[in-house]
C-alpha cells in the first residue's frame, strides 16, 4: 500500500511537471527529466532506509538531528557566500552545491522523527503535562531555526507531527486537546510578530473568502490563478492538449512545484483530484496499519511520525491550491518538483516499509499500555 501509493504519486508528479512545462507525451522537459533522476535517487535512498532493521537507526537518531541542526544554523550565518546560500523567494533555505541544491529542512523532518521516537519509546511521564516539556524542546529548536529562514510553512508541519507522536506514545487526549485549544486561542496574538509578506498572505486569503479580488494582480494573483485552473478542469478534466494550453495561458507561478495540484485538477478534473487524495489516504492507511501491527515502541512511533508529516504536508498544500489556507511554500509530497523533498519523502516511505516488513515478535510486550484513565 505504502510503496505502491508513493510510486503512483511520483509518476503522477513527473507527468504533471512535464505537462506544466509545455511538453507533450512524446518527450520530457528538462524539469521532468531532472525529476526522474530525483525519483531514482529517492528510490535508492528508500532501499537504504528499508533494508537494515529499523532499530539500527535508533542509535543514529541524535547524531542525525545534530547534523540537521548544524545545516539549519549554517543557512543563517550572515557571512556565508551568496553563491553557496542563495536566498529564494526571500528565504535562506537552500545550500547550493553546483548542479544540485540541498534543503536541510526536508532532512530535518526525518531526523526529528527518529530522535523524537528514540526519546519517547520507553517514557511513562508523557501521561502528565510535565512530560510534554522535553518533546516540546526537541521540537522547538528545529522549528525556530526554520522560522528564522524564514519558512513558516515548513516549520508549522512539526506541530501536527509532534501531537500525533505524543498520542501514539500514550499521552492523554484531554491534555493534547487542552494544548491545541490553548494554541488556537493564542495564535492570533502572533500576528503582530509576523513578517510583512506573511501578514499580507493572511490578509489576501481573508479578502478572497470575502469575495474581494482587489489584489488580483498582486498578493492574490497566485491563489486566484490556481483556483481558476482547478475550476477549468471541471469533473473529468481537459484533454492533454487543451490542458497544456490553458496552463500555459494562465501562467501560474510555481505550477511545477507548490501549485502542482492545480495542474492535476485541470488535467484530470475533480475525479483526478479525488483519486490523488485517495492515493494519499492509501499511503496513510498503510503507514498506520504498519504502526498498529508493530509492538516495538520505536518502530511504532517512527511510522506514526512519517505518516503525520506526509498527511499534514499534503493537506496544507492542497488547501493552499483550493484557497482554504494562506499561501505558504510547501510542496506536495512525492509529486512536486524538487530533489530534497522527493528524497525525504522516499526515505520516509522506506522507513514505513521497514517497519511493515518486520513481523511482531511473539515475546515482545504491547507498546504503550498504561493503567488507569486512557483519555
Amino acid at each position: 500500500m505504502v510503496l505502491g501509493s508513493a510510486f503512483l504519486l511520483a509518476a503522477l508528479g513527473i507527468y504533471s511537471i512535464n505537462l506544466s512545462s509545455g511538453f507533450d507525451a512524446r518527450g520530457l522537459s528538462g524539469l521532468a527529466i531532472r525529476q526522474v533522476i530525483y525519483m531514482s535517487v529517492g528510490v535508492a535512498a528508500m532501499a537504504c532506509a528499508a533494508l537494515p532493521h529499523y532499530r539500527r537507526f535508533g542509535s543514529l537518531a541524535w547524531p542525525a538531528l545534530g547534523c540537521s541542526l548544524v545545516l539549519l544554523m549554517f543557512l543563517l550565518v550572515p557571512f556565508v557566500p551568496s553563491a553557496l546560500v542563495t536566498p529564494r523567494n526571500g528565504a535562506r533555505a537552500w545550500i547550493d552545491l553546483g548542479p544540485i541544491s540541498l534543503q536541510p529542512a526536508e532532512f530535518a523532518k526525518v531526523a526529528y522523527i527518529l530522535a523524537l521516537a528514540r526519546y519517547l519509546r520507553f517514557r511513562k511521564n508523557i501521561r502528565s503535562f510535565a512530560g510534554f516539556i522535553p518533546p516540546a524542546m526537541i521540537t522547538f529548536v528545529p522549528v525556530v531555526l526554520i522560522v528564522l529562514q524564514p519558512d513558516l510553512g515548513s516549520a508549522l508541519l512539526f506541530v501536527p507531527a509532534l501531537f500525533a507522536v505524543l498520542v501514539a506514545a500514550g499521552a492523554r487526549l484531554k491534555h493534547i486537546m487542552l494544548v491545541v485549544a490553548l494554541g488556537l486561542v493564542l495564535a492570533p496574538l502572533s500576528y503582530p510578530f509576523l513578517l510583512p509578506h506573511q501578514k499580507e498572505r493572511i490578509n489576501a486569503m481573508v479578502r478572497q473568502v470575502q469575495g474581494d479580488t482587489s489584489k488580483a494582480d498582486t498578493t492574490q494573483y497566485q491563489s486566484l490563478k490556481a483556483i481558476t485552473l482547478v475550476g477549468a478542469g471541471g469533473i473529468a478534466g481537459l484533454d492533454a492538449e487543451h490542458s497544456r494550453a490553458v496552463i500555459d495561458f494562465n501562467d501560474l507561478p510555481e505550477q511545477h512545484n507548490d501549485m502542482i495540484f492545480a495542474v492535476i485538477a485541470n488535467r484530470f478534473g475533480f475525479l483526478g483530484g479525488f483519486a490523488t487524495l485517495g492515493l494519499y489516504l492509501t499511503f496513510i492507511a498503510g503507514g498506520l496499519l504498519a504502526a498498529a501491527r508493530c509492538k516495538d515502541p520505536f518502530g511504532r512511533l517512527v511510522a506514526v511520525g512519517v505518516v503525520s508529516f506526509i498527511a499534514a504536508q499534503a493537506v496544507v498544500n492542497i488547501g493552499v491550491v483550493l484557497g482554504l489556507v494562506p499561501v505558504v511554500g510547501i510542496t506536495l509530497p512525492f509529486v512536486s518538483y524538487g530533489g530534497s523533498s522527493m528524497l525525504s519523502c522516499f526515505i520516509g516511505a522506506g522507513l514505513l516499509a521497514n517497519v511493515a516488513m518486520r513481523p511482531p515478535e511473539r515475546l515482545y510486550r504491547h507498546s504503550f499500555e498504561f493503567d488507569g484513565d486512557d483519555f
